[in-house]
């Protein structure tokens, strides 16, 4: 878990995973890619010291579970979508906090923009 006297990050950003998530119907029939930013707040000493992936996260096991949840059961929100992958990332041990950021680049709106997302930080009690 990660100590008070430490702000070790492990960062994946831009996993792209195809999603069946949105409030309307043609978003859950046709479905859209979903990018996914993560910061896993990590205290990365052990794995300095041995030098060794059992003492760290392994970002391989991170993205594909976090891709089978954007893969997964649909949700209205991406309020919600963001708050799955945050509960199950807090469930592996060296993980103390989350920042998670949920891309929809496809989003259903009827002007031009970039990008709509949500972030949200959570945090092991």
């Amino acid at each position: 878990m990660t100590s008070a006297t430490t702000h070790d990050e492990i960062a994946l950003t831009g996993l792209t995973v195809f999603g069946n998530h949105g409030v309307y119907d043609s978003e859950r029939r046709e479905g859209q890619n979903f990018i996914v930013d993560l910061t896993m707040y990590v205290d990365t000493r052990a794995a300095a010291a041995s030098d060794d992936v059992r003492d760290t996260v392994h970002y391989g096991e991170i993205a594909q579970r976090v891709a089978d949840i954007v893969a997964g059961e649909p949700v209205n929100l991406l309020e919600a979508l963001a708050e799955r992958i945050a509960v199950s990332l807090l469930t592996i041990e060296r993980i103390g906090r989350v920042r998670v950021t949920l891309h929809k680049p496809n989003a259903p709106i009827a002007l031009s923009f970039d990008d709509v997302s949500v972030s949200i930080e959570r945090a092991k009690p």
